[in-house]
């Protein structure tokens, strides 16, 4: 018996149902705005999308990456669960190095470095007594720099992220009609 499990199926495994969905007591607020079927349906454009969406949202900072991808997934009517899940790329060990690309990102967008001594990228060393004050100006230093590479490098993400997942989805497919033709043949 030949097992074949395609990325829809893969995907079927670990989302929850449609009709779970729209039972649960808690989203009934929500009402009409998560029955849209892009939102739960897995299709090569509301996956896609939804990796969009998941990637541009990872790097907003603390606790808001779900619910503003969640936000965004209805907004654009894209797989809601991808892309929350999605938002799962940046944990402890590799925000840091996102945020560093960001800055140097950043940085060369706007010209800061542009023959200036930049500030050192490191993380200031700090003692119970001055940590506010030692964070604020450190925070300062990577300002400007952040605050342009952080969106520059969400919509890299993004883009990358929904043009890979289309070519791979293309692949897949055109691999099973490969198959099936020879299936078919033989």
């Amino acid at each position: 018996m030949r097992i074949e499990l395609g990325m829809r199926n893969l995907f079927r495994k670990f989302l929850p149902s449609h009709d779970s969905v729209k039972n649960q007591r808690w989203l009934k607020p929500f009402g009409s705005l998560l029955q849209h079927p892009n939102l739960w349906h897995l299709h090569r454009r509301s996956v896609s999308g939804g990796v969009a969406v998941g990637l541009f949202c990872g790097l907003i900072p603390g606790p808001l990456q779900m619910i503003s991808a969640a936000l965004l997934a209805v907004l654009l009517r894209v797989n809601l669960p991808v892309a929350a899940f999605t938002t799962l790329y940046t944990n402890p060990f590799t925000i840091v190095p996102l945020y560093m690309a960001a800055y140097e990102l950043g940085a060369w967008f706007s010209g800061a470095r542009s023959g200036k001594a930049v500030g050192r990228l490191v993380f200031p060393e700090m003692h119970w007594q001055n940590w506010p004050s030692e964070l604020w100006a450190w925070m300062q230093m990577l300002g400007k720099p952040l605050l342009i590479g952080l969106p520059l490098l969400a919509l890299i993400l993004a883009i990358t992220g929904y043009v890979a997942v289309r070519l791979a989805w293309r692949v897949a497919v055109m691999f099973r009609w490969q198959a099936r033709k020879r299936r078919r043949e033989a």
